[in-house]
């Protein structure tokens, strides 16, 4: 009986962990590579424009096969699956460093995107099968923490890994963590599997193509010379996703059932995720791009400004839970967003004649604020999932966040392009950086009235034990 005590302590010791390297893995490959494309690109005798298709080729592949996460880990089991899923990604993360053409690169980083999208959501799906709902915030809590960090650490470390060592060294370093990964899945991975499984296969091809059509569509935004092609792709995608609802409700045992949004929490935690990464998710791509194009500042500089806020969001994961188990999920996320919009507002104070040493502070606030944001958003959305709706729910989630992601970037990049073909700017094109912070920054206020949604007592089942 001990014996079988120990060994459950030391999984769920270890678990969060495991995830927070799937995590960082796959959040740093996402970002580090944008710094790097030139130097591939002289390497491979390529146009650095064309090389846009090796990160295009990554988030297509996330798109198309994170909807079957679930129902992977529900029919081989979570351990089998996410070790399967770490081995792809660090095979794939060689062939790329091996790569002596675009092409081998594009195809390289098809096999990474395979074992990403299965990575991140199979280990989410384990952790929250292991844990009780009042210790599931306090693991989640710990392993999100490389969510916040990768972004913000990817451009900087990319940077120096190319002025100092070669591009190769962004993807080898992906080598050791996912060996380190692969190590510890294969003693402290539970393999949770359900026998009662059907694969919706209809429902995936409609939903993939969706998640396709959308994903391209947000990669295209950012050129706005041509908008009424991507405009037709992303109404095809909405009309796809309507398709793929009129599908669930005829089928018995859809890939995403309907009766998901039935359940309060849920819904309201994946709008406000949609909603709040408009903002959030801008300000990593903005932020850098304004030092570099309008301070004429290099990229590590731009990295360094940003680095603060890797660190204030592993100071804030200690708070977090302290202030939900005080205030509750619907105040801390409304309070919290208005935070959050309120300091991508003062981004846009600086002029063009300010230091640089201004921006630190607000973005080291912003990281602190950033981790409140995530562990809550991510924790109340599964907080009232029945057993039977975890793997499906889990999957959703994952996806939604993904495009979440997506479009913030595209949304910041079109606000961006609006304001600089416009006289406010007044020929300065610093004008239209701080323009399009004011108006990510208002709308990320107005996104926290999603939360209103919620009730006072929601979440009260994810405090932990002492706190009841």
């Amino acid at each position: 009986m001990s014996e079988t005590h120990t060994n459950e302590t030391s999984i769920k010791k270890i678990l969060p962990l495991i995830l927070g390297t799937a995590i960082f893995m796959q959040m740093l490959d996402s970002t580090i590579l944008n710094t790097s494309l030139p130097s591939i690109a002289r390497d491979l005798n390529e146009s650095p424009l064309n090389m846009q298709n090796a990160i295009i080729s990554y988030v297509l592949t996330l798109a198309v096969f994170m909807p079957a996460s679930g129902f992977l880990a529900d029919r081989f089991g979570t351990k089998k699956v996410f070790i399967f899923s770490l081995a792809l990604f660090s095979i794939g993360s060689l062939l790329c460093a091996m790569s002596q053409n675009l092409t081998h690169l594009v195809i390289s980083r098809v096999i990474q995107g395979v074992g990403g999208s299965l990575m991140t959501p199979v280990g989410k799906l384990a952790l929250i099968k292991t844990f009780d709902k009042n210790e599931l915030l306090k693991a989640m809590n710990f392993a999100i923490i490389p969510a916040l960090i990768g972004p913000v650490l990817g451009p900087l470390v990319g940077g120096y890994m190319v002025d100092y060592l070669s591009w190769h060294w962004i993807f080898l370093i992906n080598i050791p963590i996912g060996v380190l990964g692969i190590v510890l899945g294969f003693k402290f991975m539970p393999n949770y599997k359900s026998d009662d499984v059907d694969f919706d296969l209809k429902g995936f091809m409609i939903f993939a193509a969706a998640s396709l059509l959308l994903s391209i569509s947000l990669e295209l935004f950012g050129d706005l010379q041509n908008t009424t092609p991507v405009l037709v792709v992303f109404i095809l995608g909405f009309l796809f996703l309507y398709y793929y609802y009129r599908h669930a409700k005829r089928s018995g045992t859809p890939i995403f059932p309907l009766n998901l949004f039935q359940v309060r929490t849920f819904r309201v935690g994946v709008v406000g995720n949609l909603a709040t990464r408009l903002g959030i998710s801008s300000v990593p791509l903005l932020l850098p791009l304004m030092i570099q194009i309008a301070y004429k500042q290099s990229a590590v500089t731009s990295g360094w400004i940003i680095a603060p806020m890797a660190l204030t969001a592993m100071f804030g994961k200690s708070y977090v839970i302290k202030i939900l188990d005080r205030y509750g999920y619907r105040k801390t996320l409304m309070v919290n967003t208005f935070i959050i919009g309120t300091l991508i507002c003062l981004l846009a104070i600086p002029n063009i004649h300010s230091s640089l040493y201004w921006f630190v502070p607000i973005i080291a606030i912003l990281g602190f604020f950033n981790s409140i944001q995530f562990t809550s958003m991510n924790t109340i959305s599964i907080a009232d999932l029945r057993n039977f709706q975890t793997s499906s729910g889990n999957s959703l989630l994952s996806v939604n966040q993904q495009l979440a992601i997506g479009f913030g970037i595209a949304f910041g990049l079109i606000v961006l392009k609006l304001f600089e073909n416009t006289d406010l700017i007044e020929g300065e094109i610093h004008n239209a950086f701080r323009y399009t912070f004011l108006t990510v920054g208002i709308l990320t206020i107005l996104s926290g009235f999603i939360f209103r949604r919620l009730h006072v007592s929601d979440g009260k089942n994810m405090q932990s034990k002492e706190d009841k």
